[in-house]
C-alpha cells in the first residue's frame, strides 16, 4: 500500500453515500428498506430530510429511534437494522471499511433455508440489469423483511442462530476481506503513523505534497437500488485536484 493510493481513499478509507429510503409500502404494513446486518464493518447515518426510524435487533434485543433532520446515528457490527420511511427520509451514510460491504459484509435477514444455501442466497440477493432491477429489489426486501420479523418473535436464540447462519455463509470471503482492509483502513492508519514519525523527527516533507480533491455525487453513475433504497454514491477515484 503506497501512500498515494491510500491518499485517494476517504478520511480513514470510509465510504460515502446518499440514500434516498425506499418508500415502498412492506409486508407489515410500513414502507422502507429492506433488513440486514454488517459482520465486520460499523455504518453511521446522518438524517439529511424527511423523517423516518430505525429499527434495531440484536443482542440487546429490540430498539427503535426516531430520525429527524440534523440525526446522526451509527451502529456496530452485530446490530441488525431496519430503515423505515414516513416521509422523504434522506440520509448521509458512512461506512467503515470502504469495499467490504459491497464485497458481502452485508447479509440480509432472508429466512434460514435460504441463509443455509449459498446458492439460493445469491440467487435472492442479486438484482438484474435494467428496468427489472426495482420489481427484484423490491421482492428482495420482502423477502429479508419476512426473516426479520421472524427474527423478532424468535428472540435471542433465534437472533444467535441468524448469526451463526451469516458467518457460515461468508467465511469463505474472508481473505478477499482481508486484502481489502490492509488495503484501505490499515493502510490509511499506517500512513498516520508515518506522518507522526516524521512530525517527531522535525521532518515537514509530507506536508509539501498536500492536495485537495473534490468528487462529485454520482462518481459510480445512475442512482442503483440498494438495500435499503436508492443509492447515490461518492467514487474517490473520479475525484479532480483542485488547483
Amino acid at each position: 500500500m503506497t501512500e498515494r493510493s491510500v491518499a485517494f481513499a476517504f478520511p480513514g478509507a470510509t465510504a460515502l453515500t446518499l440514500l434516498d429510503v425506499y418508500d415502498w409500502s412492506t409486508p407489515d404494513g410500513l414502507r422502507g428498506g429492506s433488513a440486514h446486518v454488517h459482520l465486520a464493518s460499523t455504518e453511521g447515518y446522518v438524517v439529511l430530510a424527511g423523517r423516518g426510524r430505525l429499527q434495531t435487533l440484536g443482542a440487546r434485543g429490540y430498539a427503535e429511534a426516531g430520525l429527524r433532520p440534523g440525526d446522526c446515528l451509527w451502529f456496530t457490527p452485530g446490530v441488525i437494522h431496519r430503515l423505515v420511511n414516513d416521509g422523504g427520509l434522506r440520509l448521509l451514510v458512512i461506512m467503515a471499511n470502504a469495499g467490504l460491504p459491497e464485497a458481502g459484509d452485508a447479509v440480509l435477514t432472508f429466512p434460514p433455508e435460504i441463509l443455509a444455501d449459498p446458492a439460493a442466497y445469491a440467487r435472492a440477493a442479486a438484482l438484474p440489469e435494467g428496468g427489472a432491477a426495482a420489481d427484484a429489489a423490491r421482492r428482495r426486501r420482502d423477502l429479508a423483511i419476512e426473516g426479520y420479523l421472524a427474527l423478532r418473535e424468535a428472540g435471542p436464540e433465534g437472533i444467535a442462530e441468524f448469526f451463526a447462519a451469516a458467518v457460515r455463509l461468508v467465511a469463505g470471503r474472508v481473505p478477499q476481506w482481508r486484502e481489502r482492509w490492509q488495503a484501505g483502513a490499515l493502510g490509511a492508519a499506517a500512513l498516520t503513523g508515518r506522518h507522526l514519525d516524521r512530525i517527531a523527527a522535525g521532518d515537514a516533507a509530507h506536508l509539501g505534497a498536500g492536495v485537495l480533491r473534490q468528487s462529485r455525487p454520482g462518481g459510480h453513475g445512475p442512482r442503483r437500488y440498494g438495500m435499503c433504497g436508492l443509492l447515490t454514491g461518492y467514487d474517490p477515484a473520479t475525484a479532480v485536484i483542485i488547483p
